[in-house]
């Protein structure tokens, strides 16, 4: 059985306080203290510490696994016992993957864990084959994104704790889906962060959303080993199929061997010891080919990262927005050159950052499914000043047209939550700091973001507010119009099955383009599409496949509706 630990090299004293009794800790080394008292499941328990001159108040663990009452509550030693019933299960590596997003708490109307598991059948159904829970470590309150976790070892308990999790992974994995878990390590929420207190896991500077994570400096060992042993936890002991990780660009790491790489090691081994493969995701805003590299050529050796300059393109092309950093996009040609070279910004000048941005990506070496692609995400639907969706401000044929060149591209595509049937309901940010002053900072910050922007700030939802959070639960009651979404979406996926377009390297794809239209494909199948609300005609012809309009398709050319899109063989 283990005793009580705490690495806390802050402190010249510590106790640790179980069960309402406290005991003296002793030192260690290299800033960790034990004791003699065991660890028994079920006890509550926390840490004081003495900085010299007083004693804390009592503290949760900073690698707490339980926190019964929430981020500010007193730990509780875990119960890691499951029986678990998922032994077929082989795993699945990312190629020929399709995600779908989801926040569990606004998924259904239960906001559980129990509430995924009984959508499973309508996801596999729908021809999703892994699912990907936006952050559920705890966070203050009950409404929360996820991204302002503090307790990187725990799981909110408003969704269903760790029981509930590994219950939703168990029966995800008997249902043949996949499941990867959104992991934040870049920065610590707001709220209910005591590590400071305890030694130094952030070493000052600020990503934006808080403290860059102390991994280069004094006692960064540590901090390091709390990070990788979250990632080791969430394989061995929970079994996620894969972990993306959370702006990896807010990574402070000059040092010789990468955090990343790192966790690329540890993803190796847990493969090798349980012949399970597991997937690692970054998302960068830095079109930084070196993250999926191998690491024999220098690279980081990720399985994958998010592409967002294809949804850019996408995104400017039909919406016609193109402020801040659209100012680039918004042509077929820039359509084009994402799908043929996957960055648009590729050692090139960006408008919105003022400089030179990206790298060059080798396609002859670099295999297509290891980027991310989608229609929206929960950052381009939240990060919106009114959380709207596309499908509150397009047509069915605009929405189904985007998703079209997503599935039907060789990338591994991606969906969010809801977007399959044309959701109505938005997914605003929202958060539920008990703080009142940390919410006003947070409301005022939001207003203040969006009026830079050009939104009118009277418009932007209170993120504190309990309806703001109601509002984004999607409305499980389909439409006629959004029937016909649905179909389409699952027909689509279907084809990307059958027609076998998962293909790896994409100097294999043929990209051309006109002034109002985009072809890529292959010999033996084409993809074309109108990015106009007028009809246009396109040179190539075929048999026509499918199409969610009513084009007219000759042996040379096809005639596509406005907004139209052909699959031709």
């Amino acid at each position: 059985m283990s005793v009580f630990e705490v690495w806390a090299p802050n402190a010249t004293k510590v106790r640790v306080h179980v069960d309402g009794t406290a005991t003296d800790m002793f030192a260690t080394q290299q800033g960790w203290w034990s004791c003699d008292v065991t660890k028994v499941p079920g006890q509550r328990y926390g840490f004081s510490l003495y900085d010299g001159e007083a004693w804390s108040p009592v503290v949760p663990d900073p690698r707490t696994t339980e926190q019964p009452d929430g981020v500010h509550g007193l730990s509780q030693v875990s119960d890691e016992s499951y029986e678990w019933t998922n032994h077929s299960w082989t795993g699945r590596i990312l190629p020929s993957q399709v995600i779908y997003e989801l926040h569990v708490g606004t998924f259904t109307p239960e906001g559980t864990f129990d509430g995924v598991i009984s959508k499973l059948d309508y996801l596999k159904d729908l021809g999703i084959t892994t699912i990907e829970l936006m952050p559920v470590q705890p966070f203050a309150g009950d409404r929360n994104w996820g991204y302002d976790g503090v307790q990187w070892h725990a799981v909110h308990e408003g969704y269903g704790g760790r029981r509930g999790l590994k219950r939703l992974i168990d029966a995800a994995h008997n249902a043949g889906l996949a499941v990867i878990l959104d992991c934040v390590f870049n920065h610590f929420g707001p709220e209910g962060n005591y590590t400071g207190m305890f030694g130094p896991y952030t070493q000052g500077g600020n990503t934006g959303w808080g403290e860059l994570i102390n991994l280069n400096g004094f006692g960064s060992d540590a901090v390091r080993s709390y990070i990788l042993d979250a990632v080791r936890m969430w394989f061995e002991e929970f079994h996620v199929d894969g972990i993306r990780l959370d702006a990896v660009h807010a990574l402070w790491d000059p040092g010789a061997i990468p955090l990343l790489e790192q966790m690329t090691y540890l993803k190796n081994e847990v493969e090798a010891t349980t012949g399970i493969p597991r997937v690692l995701i970054a998302e960068s805003d830095q079109n930084d080919p070196r993250l999926v590299g191998a690491q024999q050529a220098g690279g980081y050796g990720l399985d994958g990262q998010w592409i967002d300059d294809v949804h850019h393109a996408l995104h400017t092309l039909v919406s016609g927005e193109q402020h801040a950093y659209y100012a680039d996009f918004g042509s077929t040609e820039v359509l084009a050159e994402t799908l043929k070279n996957v960055f648009y910004h590729a050692e090139t000048f960006s408008t919105f950052r003022g400089r030179t941005h990206g790298r060059r990506l080798d396609t002859t070496i670099v295999p297509a499914s290891k980027f991310v692609t989608y229609t929206t995400t929960h950052d381009q639907v939240g990060n919106r000043a009114q959380g709207d969706r596309p499908s509150m401000n397009l047509s069915p044929a605009q929405q189904v047209l985007k998703a079209a060149v997503v599935y039907c591209s060789p990338f591994t595509p991606m969906l969010f939550m809801g977007e399959e049937f044309g959701a109505t309901t938005p997914f605003c940010f929202f958060v539920s700091h008990s703080d009142p002053e940390l919410l006003r900072l947070t409301r005022e910050g939001r207003m203040n973001e969006f009026k830079r922007s050009g939104w009118n700030p009277s418009e932007v939802p209170d993120p504190g507010a309990v309806e703001t959070f109601e509002r984004s639960r999607l409305d499980w009651e389909f439409t006629e119009e959004q029937q016909e979404i649905h179909a389409a979406y699952r027909h689509l996926l279907q084809l990307r099955h059958e027609l076998r377009l998962a293909r790896p390297y994409l100097e294999h794809m043929d990209v051309e383009y006109g002034d109002q239209w985009v072809m890529f494909g292959y010999d033996d199948v084409r993809f074309v599409a109108n990015f106009s609300a007028e009809s246009v005609t396109v040179p190539f012809g075929g048999e026509l496949v499918y199409s969610f309009t009513d084009p007219v398709v000759s042996e040379t050319d096809t005639t596509l509706d406005g907004w139209g899109f052909a699959i031709l063989r």
